[in-house]
Parts: C-alpha cells; sequence; structure tokens
C-alpha cells in the first residue's frame, strides 16, 4: 500500500526573536514564544485553492511574502502584505495585499525583496512590488535568504552563495535537492536540509559535517549553544558540528521545529498548533562541554548526570577521553583497561587487586615499567612469580639485599640456574663454586686467582690463557670489548 499527500502539512511559518508567525486557516497569526500569547493579526486574501507554501518575514518594515506553490509552477505566486500595528485579534483586518507571479520571494534588505521568476532568473523589488534591478544568475531553480544583499541558489546538484550587489558568486558546495535552509541566529552556521540529508556549512559554504538518515528530515532550527536540532518523521535528534549526532526523544507524530531553548522544544504539529515539548539536553551539551574543554562543567555532569551506558563509554574512550571514562565505570574489568589507556596507575593497581588475575598483573607491569614505577613494577613481578624479571629489577635498581634474598629463595626452590643467575649479579664467587659443585659441573669452576700481575709466571699464564681463549672461544676478542662486566 502506498499512501500519496493531497495536500502540503507543512506550515509557513517565520521566526523573529521571540515571536512566531505562521499561517492558518486563511489567517497569519503570531504566538509570544515568552507569554505563550497567540493570536489572529491578519486575515490573507482568498482566491487560491493552493496552500501557503512558504513565508518570509521582514522585521524593520513589519513586512511579510507569503508564497504559494501551484502544481504548475509556471501559476506561482507570492503576496507582500504590511502587518497591521494593532488589530482585533477576535476579528483581524484583511488588508490589501500585493500579488504577482513568482515561484519563490525572500527579502534581501529592509527595503528590498528578491523573486524568482517562471523563466528562473531573479528580479529584486521594492516595498511597492516595482521592479528595480533584474539579475541574471547561474541555473538555479530555487533561492533562499542569506543575509542582507546575498542569496543561496539552488540547482540540481549545488548549493551557490550568491552576492545580488555586486552580481558575483562567492562559495558553492555540493549537496544534491536541499529542501530547506536554516541559518543560526549570528549567521554564522547554516544546516542544508535534503530529503534524507543534512549537512553544516560555516558562513563561507565550507562543509563541516554531513549526516544521512534513512527516514525523512522534517524540521530542525539551531540551540542557543550551538547544536542543531533536527526532526524525522520519528525523532527528535542533535547534530553538532563536528559531525557527533544521535537520538534526542521519539516522536509521536511528526513536528516542524520552530525554536529550542534550554529544554523545550517549541513546534507547529501537522494540524498546525503550536506545543512544547521538553527534550533532556545532557548528552549532547556533554559532548560540546568536551569539544570545547570546558573540563569542570563536565565533571559537574559526570558527577550529577545520569549518563550511564555502555555508548556514552565508548564514544569517551574512541574520541580520546578515557580518564573521564572511568568516572562512569563500575566494572573493574573495563575500569582496569580505561586506567591503562590514559596511564592512571593507581586505579589500575586498585582494580588489579580486585581482579587478581595474572594477565591483569603482566599488563600493568608494563606499563608501570614505562612509566618508571618500579615499585609497582616489584608488587607485579611478585604476584606473578616472575623471579628473573624480580631479579634483574633489583640489579639495575641496585637493591643488594634483596637480590641476596632472591638468591636464597631460589636455593629454596631448587632452582640452580636463578641461584647461579643471582650469584652473577651479585659477584659472589664462592656460591658459583657452591652451586656447580652440588650440581657436578666442575669444569665450569672459576678459574683460580693468578700470580700478582708484576710477576713473569702471571704474565706467562695469561698469555697461554689468551690463547686458548682465542681458539676456543671466536667471540672472545668481543667480549672482551664489551662494556658489561658480567659478559666479560
Amino acid at each position: 500500500m502506498i499512501v500519496f499527500k493531497l495536500e502540503r502539512e507543512r506550515p509557513a511559518y517565520a521566526v523573529h526573536g521571540n515571536i512566531l508567525y505562521y499561517v492558518k486557516d486563511r489567517f497569519l497569526r503570531q504566538l509570544d514564544f515568552n507569554s505563550s500569547k497567540d493570536v489572529a493579526v491578519m486575515q490573507l486574501r482568498s482566491g487560491s485553492k493552493f496552500p501557503v507554501f512558504n513565508m518570509s518575514y521582514n522585521p524593520a518594515e513589519n513586512a511579510v511574502l507569503l508564497c504559494t506553490r501551484a502544481s504548475n509552477l509556471e501559476n506561482s505566486t507570492y503576496d507582500l502584505y504590511t502587518i497591521p500595528k494593532d488589530s482585533d485579534s477576535q476579528n483581524p483586518d484583511a488588508p490589501e495585499g500585493k500579488r504577482s507571479s513568482g515561484l519563490t520571494a525572500v527579502w534581501v534588505a529592509r527595503n528590498r525583496f528578491a523573486v524568482l521568476d517562471r523563466m528562473h532568473s531573479i528580479l529584486i523589488k521594492n516595498l511597492k512590488n516595482e521592479i528595480t534591478k533584474k539579475v541574471q544568475v547561474p541555473n538555479c531553480d530555487e533561492i533562499f535568504y542569506s543575509g542582507t544583499g546575498n542569496l543561496l541558489l539552488r540547482d540540481a546538484d549545488s548549493i551557490t552563495l550568491f552576492d545580488v550587489q555586486q552580481k558575483r558568486t562567492l562559495a558553492s558546495v555540493k549537496i544534491s535537492k536541499v529542501k530547506y535552509v536554516i541559518w543560526s541566529s549570528d549567521m554564522s552556521h547554516v544546516a542544508l536540509l535534503a530529503k534524507h540529508a543534512i549537512m553544516i556549512c560555516n558562513r563561507k559554504l565550507e562543509s563541516l559535517c554531513n549526516i544521512h538518515e534513512n527516514i525523512r528530515v522534517k524540521s530542525g532550527a539551531w540551540d542557543e549553544s550551538g547544536v542543531f536540532i533536527y526532526t524525522t518523521s520519528n525523532h527528535i535528534k542533535y547534530a553538532l558540528t563536528t559531525g557527533d549526532y544521535g537520538i534526542i526523544r521519539t516522536l509521536d507524530l511528526p513536528i516542524y521545529i520552530t525554536r529550542v531553548k534550554g529544554n523545550s522544544v517549541y513546534c507547529l504539529d501537522r494540524e498546525c498548533r503550536p506545543r512544547v515539548l521538553t527534550i533532556d539536553p545532557t548528552e549532547f551539551k556533554f559532548k560540546l562541554a568536551l569539544i570545547n574543554r570546558k573540563y569542570d562543567e563536565v565533571l559537574h555532569m559526570v558527577r550529577n548526570a545520569k549518563l550511564v551506558g555502555q555508548s556514552i563509554i565508548a564514544y569517551l574512550q574512541k574520541k580520546g577521553y578515557p580518564e573521564v571514562a572511568l568516572h562512569f565505570v563500575k566494572d573493574e574489568k573495563t575500569r582496569f583497561s580505561l586506567a591503562l589507556e590514559c596511564g592512571n596507575i593507581e586505579v589500575a593497581l586498585e582494580a588489579a587487586k580486585a581482579l587478581d588475575d595474572k594477565h591483569c598483573w603482566e599488563k600493568l607491569g608494563e606499563v608501570a615499567l614505562l612509566q618508571g614505577n618500579h615499585q609497582i613494577v616489584e608488587m607485579c613481578y611478585q604476584r606473578t612469580k616472575n623471579f628473573d624479571k624480580l631479579s634483574f629489577l633489583y640489579l639495575i635498581t641496585g637493591n643488594l639485599e634483596k637480590l641476596r634474598k632472591m638468591m636464597k629463595i631460589a636455593e629454596i626452590r631448587k632452582d640452580f640456574s636463578g641461584q647461579y643467575q643471582n650469584a652473577l649479579y651479585l659477584g659472589d664467587v664462592e656460591e658459583r663454586v657452591k652451586i656447580l659443585k652440588n650440581c657436578g659441573q666442575k669444569s665450569l669452576w672459576p678459574i683460580s686467582p693468578l700470580p700478582p700481575m708484576e710477576s713473569p709466571r702471571r704474565k706467562k699464564i695469561y698469555g697461554r690463557r689468551s690463547t686458548l681463549k682465542r681458539k676456543l672461544f671466536p667471540r672472545w676478542i668481543q667480549m672482551q670489548s664489551c662494556s658489561c662486566p658480567l659478559l666479560r
């Protein structure tokens, strides 16, 4: 089954400051966001069977352009109205508007507006609806507001920033079939909304991020903190200029966002009724604080907000904030991994004690050794009973007393190789002789002490031994030049 829309459901609206103007039942209505006062300010002229397609509001002249899009585009029109200052909301005035043909009309200055005519050229008109200038532009099928004197021109596969006064192209970006353009309050960023895509750009139309949605994008508005809040058919979502986006809440029916302030979303539903929805902005404000490096705010949110779940932890780990993720994690294994990643040896030690796993102690020992924390390294080697590495640690730290204890432990364990190694580290010849004697390796005993260096006999013996070593051990000469006393 395929459902077709017979009429356009999206209401035409425009926002200026705390005031929302929108069209409902042939009336232009005004809603004050602060007081929630909703009144009809004027009655629109009849004669068109098509609903108002879009609206452009001029605060300087309190005037409005209402565009009507016909099924045959060449029959499209727009109406120019000046909104009455004083009007009875029960029986609003019906001022005479100025109607002309045109696909789209938007304000480009306080007393000038641009019209895209049926020939796809741009006409600049004044408040009397008189043509003052005709501008030849690149091929375009839609125009959007882009600040004073500028327009955004849409063609089949791109959006172009065009200066109307100088009649030249300022910038361009590739994106196909843009339907809506939403500027931030300071005009520093713009969101280009297509049917299933959102592109966020800066003022120069440099692309900052692209978001693809499987469900149709409906509307959007900029939060006061610089986050873009948008709706799809069944979700309210957020998008940061860095490219991060996510779901804020689900929707029962599609809505059209008009304004976002704090945790309130002001919107119009399909019946064109103003509504206010409450959202939880904690997640995107937390990410925004991380991006802006406001760590005091991050810490406050960690302590007070209910930001738990593997998604937040994975996000922090992916973005390079494992030390922040530590505050969320209760699982000791995850805490251990995060602590090692951010180099927090103390937290890693606590987690390793709780886990008491050999693999964890080995990993902790490796990281502690890289940091030069030999006390933690010693503890890790003791827990894993890695006696060889422990002995070498005592050697390089100069702890000879513990090295002697290691030699005694090796003797108790009947580890002759470890005992002999420790004796070598200590330079204990008698202990080495004792070990070799007990092993029955008399041929490996250390050579007996030589006569004094000055005696002829010492020189003769030393010469014979050197010749013998050269014959038996080809690498003996290389070992003699080695700086390590153990190898010599």
